[in-house]
């Protein structure tokens, strides 16, 4: 085979590579809840976005990166506050908890999104028994 066809057969297999893990890398954590992605267009989403899914016992935010995932959890008794603080397209959602530490930042949501996980918590709250 020629050097050429080997190196146009190289860069075709690399970039299918590439569209593979980046595939894999942006599907959804979890399925058992909505998922609600960061927008592409926001600083620090631009390849994987951050996902935010609220169950009914916990929230989590999930930031995939290319060998593994950054994941923080919170549970919804230990959720002081959610505050949405939004732009003309954009917004983040701040969670504060109890304990006192730093709050969770969620950047770069679509304004419905954020307001709709503001949404979710409140009922997740709601819905649990206080101990």
């Amino acid at each position: 085979m020629e050097p050429i066809t080997l190196t146009v057969g190289g860069v075709v297999g690399l970039g299918v590579l590439c569209l593979a893990i980046n595939h894999a890398r942006n599907r959804s954590f979890t399925n058992d809840v909505p998922v609600f992605r960061a927008s592409r267009w926001t600083k620090g989403n631009r390849i994987w976005p951050t996902q935010v899914a609220v169950f009914p016992n916990r929230v989590v935010r999930w930031t995939p990166r290319l060998f593994g995932h950054f994941e923080e959890t919170i549970a919804t008794d230990q959720v002081a506050s959610v505050s949405v603080d939004t732009s003309l397209v954009f917004g983040d959602v701040i969670i504060e908890t109890t304990g006192g530490s730093q709050p969770i930042r969620c950047h770069g949501h679509r304004r419905r999104d954020a307001e709709e996980i503001r949404r979710r918590i409140t009922e997740a709250q709601a819905g649990r028994p206080k101990p």
